[in-house]
């Protein structure tokens, strides 16, 4: 739908939802429809907010007479504020209240997979919030896997996938102070695996590409007595996530595993049996695909990424002014999922 057509689609909705030739349940419906389309298939960031609107009339419509309906608007209304990124924590805060309001009724009267949209959403919700320390961790955690009991492998594969995907970063982003890192960071990586052994790169691309890249990253990071293999096993996943991943399609998604595998490369020996010959070969691959990140980051106005990779850059250059042509350590600059 173009933004001309969505627009006009808009309009021509609002004209007739106080028009009583048509039932109540009936204008609500269509409201809730056509918010669905534009937030499934956005063609500019107006779209989202105009879903809001129409998802926020609705609600207001239904009032007390209708609780599933509203359980329902509700739900849809939590999931157009958590994608709208300008909305900051506020619109995260709003999105869990709305969500919470709707827990009770949808666990009387909702479907199986309804509960469990809630509870995936409520994990997204509070994985940002907590990120902003404004909720824990393990409350996100929690949420997941309750989500887990219902979008189950046999008979949800994608929503299995993204929860597992979810779940590792959370255990990942929950830290090392309590002494339970390692266990997390296994889980995490765990958790990636089940995700990739849920779906295929055919049926869902995306979403395989998207757990590859995040293994790998898990992979790079883990505290081990095997960082070799380790980083081995993460380059493998960088290079399955760009059999799919390409800059036509996703150049966003497709530059972040370029600069990931860039740094895998640096941390490693060109022949792993005799790592004390250096790793000039995998350095120099590393710079063609950094180079290449950074130019897609520049196009596409991803300014601090473009800068972190330039300054990597930068580093490798004075490393080779030094006469230094291998590169020992590793860098914890990620370029995300």
């Amino acid at each position: 739908m173009s933004g001309e057509a969505a627009s006009a689609t808009v309009s021509a909705a609002l004209r007739v939802v106080d028009d009583p030739r048509y039932a109540l349940e009936e204008r609500v419906a269509m409201l809730a429809d056509i918010a669905r389309g534009l937030r499934d298939r956005p063609r500019r960031p107006e779209d989202l907010d105009a879903a809001r609107a129409l998802l926020e009339r609705a609600l207001a419509m239904v009032g007390d007479q209708h609780p599933l309906a509203a359980a329902r608007i509700r739900l849809q209304l939590a999931a157009v504020l958590r994608e709208r990124p300008e909305g900051g924590a506020g619109a995260l805060e709003q999105a869990r209240r709305l969500l919470e309001a709707a827990r009770p009724v949808l666990e009387r009267e909702g479907t199986p997979e309804e509960r469990g949209d809630l509870d995936m959403q409520l994990g997204v919700v509070l994985h940002s919030l907590a990120a902003e320390g404004r909720a824990a961790m393990r409350e996100a955690v929690s949420a997941y896997q309750r989500a887990l009991r219902v979008f189950t492998r046999e008979r949800h594969p994608r929503e299995f996938a993204i929860l597992q995907n979810n779940l590792a970063t959370a255990f990942l982003a929950m830290g090392f102070a309590d002494g339970a890192g390692a266990m997390r960071e296994a889980l995490a990586v765990q958790c990636f695996e089940a995700g990739l052994a849920a779906i295929d790169p055919d049926s869902h691309p995306r979403e395989w590409a998207m757990l590859q890249n995040n293994l790998g990253n898990a992979l790079q990071s883990v505290r081990s007595g095997h960082p070799l293999a380790n980083r081995l096993r993460a380059l493998e996943a960088y290079r399955a996530a760009l059999k799919v991943r390409d800059r036509r399609r996703a150049p966003g998604e497709y530059a972040n595993t370029l600069a990931n595998m860039a740094q895998c490369l640096l941390a490693l020996p060109d022949d792993p049996e005799r790592p004390a010959r250096g790793n000039r070969g995998r350095r120099r691959e590393a710079v063609r695909l950094l180079l290449e990140a950074h130019g897609i980051f520049e196009e596409r106005g991803e300014t601090a990424k473009a800068a972190a990779v330039a300054e990597l850059l930068a580093e490798l250059q004075r490393d080779v002014d030094r006469g230094n042509g291998d590169v020992q350590g590793t860098t914890d600059r990620g370029g995300g999922s």
